[in-house]
This record gives structure tokens, C-alpha cells and sequence, in this order.
């Protein structure tokens, strides 16, 4: 897979204020990377660099290969974003509102509308004024609006802001459906770690304006070589006398953080006990604890 977005050891002050720090990133087509990070880390900042609204302090932005500096137009030619709020006209009909943005590009025909209207899946709402819209479907309307032109890299900020269940779980499938089908390369700044752990498949962290993690979505779930295994048993009134580091859950389960080879030895442990074993299953961290870890707590923003 090609590389679509490639940030390198991006700085930026505000005069004597360094806000970020050798921030370093890189998408390929299909990927959708999940950019996160406390209140105030740098996020908001490194967008605005990538797509050329602020000047690079030092440090370069790449676009298929372009330099955003250097060669503006032909970078930013098949980007697609969406920062804050999308765009549109209340009073005027969705597909009213993409004829207008279509006049800004070279070329986009009428079947190119009706194209993005059937990713967003707003065929049978296109005719209707916006002001009829839920949040849900404005957002819809608003990725239509960035990939009518047929970007390759689509960069978001909060997509699933105020969104109601329905409305994420709209989000996250089309999203999902740009990666793989459309081969987009996807950036996602968002405090939703929960819906960001469902549809990315890498992570960035940034904390105080420098990068700290960026990997792919398990690996940095995992912060060490110990798996956390639940035991499932018939009672656990003795594990403690057995298993020291054991942390008990209920009358039937427990679990313990241990490496894979040493399972056998728990398991010989508990049968020597007449402790019956109904299961053992690995508890999967959860993106926003493998977050809390690594950042120590901060609040998301």
C-alpha cells in the first residue's frame, strides 16, 4: 500500500511558545488512523499544518508525495476535510448544497453527486431542505461534500460529535466503507476512544504537543508481555491461597496477569487443588485504558 499522508518531526511556536514537538505520523490508503490526545495536546495544530492553514515552524507535511509548502496545489488537490463544523446552506436541499461545492472543482458531473450521495446513503433524503436533517445526517452530507472531488486522504475532526447512537453507528460504517472500498486514507482526530477502538485500525497519541505512541490498534493496547486471563471456575474461595497476584471477580471468576507460558503451571495448580476449570479467556484492554496508561489520566479532547 502507497503511503497517502507522512508528517516529519513537524514543529510549530507561537512566538516564544513551542506547541508541538517533532510530531511525526504516516497513512497509508485504507487506513484510518485515530488521532487522540488530552485537552490541549496539539491535535487541532497538526491538522491545521497538514493542510496548509498555518505555517510549518519547522518540519515537513508530504501528500502523495507533494510537500505542502512547496508544492500547495497538487498536495492538496485530493484532500477531503471537514475541521469543526461542516459548511452548508440550511435553506437550500442537500443535493443543492453539493451542486454548489461542486462549482469550486473542475469536472464534477452530475453522476459524480449522485456517486458520494449513495456512499453517504442520503438517496432518499437529497431533495430535502437541510434544516430537515438530524445532526447525523448534516455530518453525512458534510463527507459528501469533502470526497465529491475524489480525495484520497479524508481528515477529520470530531465526526461523531453530538451524534446520537443511530447516528455513530452510521458514522463508523461509512467511514469503514471509505477505507476498504474507496481506498481512502483516513485521519480522525476524536475524544470518542470507545468508537475509535470499533473502525481504526492505528492510533496516534500525542501528549504536550509530542507524539508518544503510534502504532497499530492491538499493539498499542498492549503495554507490556503479561496477558490478563479470566478464569472461569467452579469456586474461588481458595484461589487466593493458591495464586497470590489472583484478583477476584466473583464467586466463579477470576483473573491474573501472567505470561502464556506459565499458564500450564496455573492450570496443574488449580487441578492439584480439585478446583474444576470451565474456561480461560484473554481480557482485551480497551483503547481508552490502553489511553489513560500512557498518557497518565488526562482528560480527553
Amino acid at each position: 500500500m502507497s503511503t497517502i499522508l507522512k508528517c516529519e518531526n513537524l514543529c510549530k511556536k507561537f512566538g516564544k511558545k513551542q506547541i508541538l514537538h517533532n510530531v511525526s505520523l504516516e497513512i497509508k490508503e485504507g487506513d484510518i488512523l485515530g488521532f487522540i490526545g488530552p485537552n490541549g495536546a496539539g491535535k487541532t495544530t497538526t491538522i491545521k499544518l497538514i493542510l496548509g492553514l498555518q505555517s510549518i515552524t519547522s518540519g515537513k507535511v508530504y501528500i502523495n508525495g507533494y510537500d505542502i509548502e512547496k508544492q500547495f496545489t497538487k498536495a492538496i488537490e485530493k484532500v477531503g476535510a471537514i475541521v469543526e463544523n461542516p459548511d452548508m446552506y440550511m435553506y437550500l436541499s442537500g443535493k443543492d448544497n453539493l451542486k454548489l461545492v461542486a462549482n469550486m472543482y473542475k469536472g464534477i458531473r452530475e453522476e459524480d453527486i449522485d456517486r458520494v450521495v449513495k456512499l453517504v446513503k442520503l438517496e432518499n433524503r437529497i431533495n430535502d431542505k437541510v434544516s430537515k436533517y438530524s445532526l447525523g445526517m448534516r455530518q453525512r452530507l458534510g463527507i459528501a461534500q469533502a470526497i465529491l472531488h475524489k480525495p484520497n486522504l479524508l481528515i477529520l475532526d470530531e465526526p461523531t460529535n453530538g451524534l446520537d447512537p443511530e447516528g455513530i453507528k452510521e458514522m463508523r460504517e461509512l467511514l469503514i466503507n471509505l477505507a476498504q472500498e474507496e481506498k481512502m486514507a483516513i485521519l480522525i482526530s476524536s475524544h470518542n476512544l470507545a468508537e475509535l477502538d470499533n473502525f481504526c485500525n492505528k492510533v496516534c497519541i500525542i501528549k504536550n504537543g509530542a507524539v508518544i505512541e503510534t502504532s497499530d490498534i492491538d499493539s498499542i493496547k498492549k503495554t507490556d508481555n503479561l496477558n490478563t486471563k479470566i478464569f472461569e471456575v467452579n469456586d474461588t474461595e481458595k484461589i487466593k491461597k493458591i495464586i497470590k497476584n489472583a484478583e477476584i471477580m466473583s464467586k466463579t471468576q477470576f483473573k491474573i496477569h501472567i505470561e502464556r507460558e506459565k499458564i500450564p503451571e496455573i492450570v496443574s495448580k488449580l487441578v492439584d487443588e480439585d478446583i474444576k476449570i470451565y474456561g480461560i479467556i484473554e481480557e482485551e484492554k480497551s483503547l481508552e485504558d490502553a489511553f489513560f496508561e500512557k498518557t497518565g489520566g488526562n482528560i480527553i479532547g
